[in-house]
Parts: C-alpha cells; structure tokens; sequence
C-alpha cells in the first residue's frame, strides 16, 4: 500500500476513532452499558491498527520543509492532531468512570458503615425493612 493511501486510511481510522469515543461518553452519560461494551472491541481494532502504523511527526521522520511531499506532511499532522484530541477524548471518558466508581464506593461505604444502620432503613429483597440487630449481614437475606 502506497504511504499516501495508508496515511488516508489512518486519518478515517483517526475519525473512526474519535467518534467512537465520543459515541462511548454518550454511552456512559445514559448508563448504556451494552452499547458501551460494544464499542470497546470496535475501539480495541482501531488502536491496534494505528499503533501497527508506527505514526511520527513530520519532524520525527526526517522530512525537511520544502520536500514533494507535503501533502503527505499535511494528511500526517492532521492524523496526529486527530489523535490528540482522541486521547484527550479518552481521558475524559476515564475521569467520568473514575468519578461514577468513587460515587458507588461511597454510596456502598455508607450504606455498610454500622453508624449508617443506625440512621437509614435498608430494606430487604421483598421490600420489608431489615431488623436492626444484624447490620453486619446485610448481604445474606
């Protein structure tokens, strides 16, 4: 494959990519965890195809300003720019699920502190609320 198809490939693997992860934000956003799941192995084969491409800056490559290949130049930096705000897409996909895990976390610490017991009704899975003798068990019922 010629450098000028393969690096236009890139550039729609890029938008492929980048769509997928605002597609993925969405997903979390609406708690779609099955579109979410299948949007992982779509994501998985699109970074593994452009981490195979060993993609370098125009500097990195040794191409010097005024060469016959600036179109290339140009296709190159906007996959690279492309792929910077994917991954700039990407941490903001991973603090959103950081911050919904920490809410679950806190939210289970204070249903299972035993100073909550005391406070808050829990119920169990008839909707009957749990006697207070046992806070320690709350998973058995």
């Amino acid at each position: 494959m010629s450098d000028d198809k393969l690096l236009a490939l890139c550039l729609a693997k890029a938008q492929a990519l980048k769509q997928t992860l605002m597609s993925e934000f969405e997903a979390l956003k609406t708690k779609d965890l099955a579109l979410f799941e299948t949007l992982q192995s779509s994501k998985l084969d699109i970074l593994s195809f452009l981490a195979a491409q060993n993609l370098k800056s125009p500097v990195e490559s040794g191409y010097g300003e005024k060469t016959s290949m600036q179109g290339d130049l140009a296709t190159l930096d906007a996959v690279l720019n492309l792929l910077d705000e994917c991954k700039n897409l990407h941490r903001r996909n991973e603090i959103f699920i950081n911050r919904k895990l920490d809410s679950i976390r806190s939210a289970l610490k204070t249903i299972q502190s035993p100073s909550a017991a005391a406070s808050v009704d829990v119920y169990d899975r008839l909707g009957k609320i749990r006697s207070r003798r046992a806070p320690n068990t709350m998973g058995d019922a």
